[in-house]
Order: C-alpha cells, then sequence, then structure tokens
C-alpha cells in the first residue's frame, strides 16, 4: 500500500514537472515568436493613439478598450484558426503568405520613407474631432479594421517561428503571443495617449518638482510619437527584408541569404563584439534589402490607375 502510494506521488511529481516543462516551452516560444513581430508590433503601437487624438479626454480609455478588445477578436477568432490549419495542410503556403507579408511590410517602410522626405505624408493624419456614439463608433471600427492587417502580420510570423511543434503546442502557444501583444500594445498605447493628461495634472500642482515633470510630459509627447515613427519605420523594412531573405532560401533561392551569410561570417570572428557585428551586418542588409522591395512596389502602385484618381483628389 505505502509502496503504491509513493509510485503515485512519484508519478504525481513527474506529471507536474513535464507541466512545468510545458509551460517553459510555451513561455520560450510565445516569447521568441513575439520578439520576431517586433517590427509589426512597433508600428502598430505608433499608429493606434492617433485614432484618439482630438476626443474628449474622458473618452480616450474606453475606447482604447474597445480597440484591445477588437483586436484580440480579431486574433484569437479569424486569423488564428485559419493560420492553424493553413500549417496543418499546407505549411509551404505560410511560408508564401509570411513572405507576402514580408513584402508588404516593406512596402509599409518605404511609403513612409519616400514620403517623409517629400513632406507629403498624410496616410496617418489624425483624425478630425468627432463627436457622438456613431462617429466614435466609426473610429473604433476603422482602428480595428487597421488592426486586422497588422494583427494577421503579428500572427503569421508568430506562427513561422513554432511550426516545428505539435498542433496542441502551436495553438496554446499563439494564444498566448496574441493576448501578450495586445496587452502590450495597448498597454502601452494607454500611456501614450494619457501622457499628455498626466503631464498636465502635475504641472498644476504646488510642487516645483512636479511641475517640471509634467512640463517635461507635455513637452516630450510628440519627440515620443516621432521616435516610435521611426523605429517602427525602420523595424518594418528590417523585419519585412529579412522575411524575405529567409523565405527565398527556404523556397530554394540561396544566393541573397547565402551573401549576407557570407557577410555575417566576414565580422562574426572579431574579438568582444563579432557577434554584435554580425547581427548588426544582417539588420542593415536586411533592412536595405526591404526598402528596395518596398520602393520598388510603391512606384509600381503609384502608377496604377486607382492610385492616380486618389493622388487627384
Amino acid at each position: 500500500m505505502a509502496a503504491g502510494l509513493i509510485g503515485l506521488l512519484d508519478d504525481v511529481a513527474a506529471l507536474a514537472k513535464m507541466a512545468a516543462a510545458s509551460l517553459d516551452d510555451i513561455g520560450a516560444a510565445a516569447g521568441r515568436a513575439s520578439v520576431k513581430a517586433a517590427g509589426v508590433v512597433i508600428d502598430d503601437a505608433a499608429v493606434t493613439p492617433q485614432y484618439v487624438q482630438g476626443l474628449a479626454a474622458e473618452r480616450e480609455l474606453p475606447i482604447i478598450k474597445k480597440i484591445a478588445i477588437g483586436s484580440l477578436r480579431n486574433k484569437l477568432l479569424f486569423i488564428l484558426p485559419v493560420v492553424l490549419l493553413l500549417s496543418a495542410v499546407a505549411p509551404m503556403l505560410v511560408e508564401i503568405i509570411l513572405m507576402a507579408g514580408g513584402a508588404f511590410l516593406c512596402y509599409e517602410g518605404a511609403h513612409k520613407v519616400i514620403h517623409s522626405l517629400k513632406k507629403d505624408d498624410h496616410d496617418h493624419d489624425v483624425p478630425a474631432v468627432v463627436k457622438g456614439p456613431e462617429a466614435e463608433a466609426e473610429n473604433i471600427a476603422s482602428a480595428i479594421r487597421t488592426d486586422f492587417i497588422l494583427s494577421a502580420e503579428i500572427m503569421v510570423i508568430s506562427l513561422k517561428e513554432v511550426l516545428d511543434q505539435t498542433l496542441a503546442m502551436r495553438s496554446v502557444i499563439l494564444v498566448v503571443v496574441a493576448i501578450f501583444i495586445t496587452a502590450v500594445v495597448y498597454g502601452a498605447v494607454a500611456f501614450i495617449v494619457k501622457m499628455d493628461d498626466m503631464g498636465l495634472s502635475l504641472a498644476q500642482r504646488t510642487n516645483t518638482t512636479a511641475q517640471k515633470v509634467g512640463r517635461f510630459l507635455v513637452a516630450s509627447m510628440p519627440k515620443v510619437m516621432l521616435v516610435l515613427s521611426v523605429v517602427g519605420t525602420a523595424a518594418m523594412l528590417w523585419v519585412g527584408g529579412h522575411i524575405l531573405l529567409v523565405g527565398l532560401h527556404e523556397l530554394g533561392v540561396h544566393l541573397p541569404y547565402n551573401l549576407v551569410h557570407h557577410l555575417e561570417s566576414a565580422v562574426a570572428g572579431i574579438g568582444g563584439i563579432g557577434g554584435f557585428l554580425a547581427w548588426l551586418v544582417n539588420t542593415i542588409v536586411s533592412a536595405i534589402v526591404g526598402f528596395i522591395v518596398g520602393f520598388i512596389i510603391a512606384s509600381i502602385i503609384e502608377r496604377l490607375p486607382f492610385a492616380k484618381k486618389q493622388t487627384a483628389h
């Protein structure tokens, strides 16, 4: 009896260890997948605050909450089932979709750079001040539609990192990624959006230190948005270019990837900083590839009839 009980306890302990290891694996895989989607995440965090600027301060957080719920619904109810099905029946199609997403990232990044240089970038203009529930609902719907594209890219990039896992494990990891990234993005958005209000509140206090901090927060807001935009653009070019290089390699076109790998190897042996230099070379080359591809796509799109009509208006 005692021996049987001890054996049962051993089995329970073994199962507990397996469960803990599985959780560790899920956490590690989810973290790895989230990092690979960083370029899109940063862009998502940079774009979303613009949907609530100009609105009443008391409506900002409720609107962000509704957009966050819509984003999570996009990821879990619509995108996740589709990408899991494709990963089970046509994994090569996932690679092609991922490359299409990478090309879109390249286009978005190059488009921003081009129009920033031309000083005519109106893609992300702040919406006009809106009043009333119908206008607010349209604003939320517009933000959720934009989020759908970014969320699809995030989920496919994340899926690519866990294709070696079982279908059940992929499902759990992608659910974790969806919840984690949504919380991070919209938590950051809420903080950014309320930064002005926090600064104004502190600036109105009698304490001199609080006033200085408050004025600093208010003055920093435009700079924070500018940094987010620049970092998001650079990240899109880097991630998009890297996705295309790796995707071509996996589809049998090895030359571009091998050239980058050769450049990495040339600096990897430098003592102390070889690893960093190899990463830097990969990042810079990927960003250059991303810009070239994005520039080509943008040039083609701008010559299409519908693009010309939009420009005319």
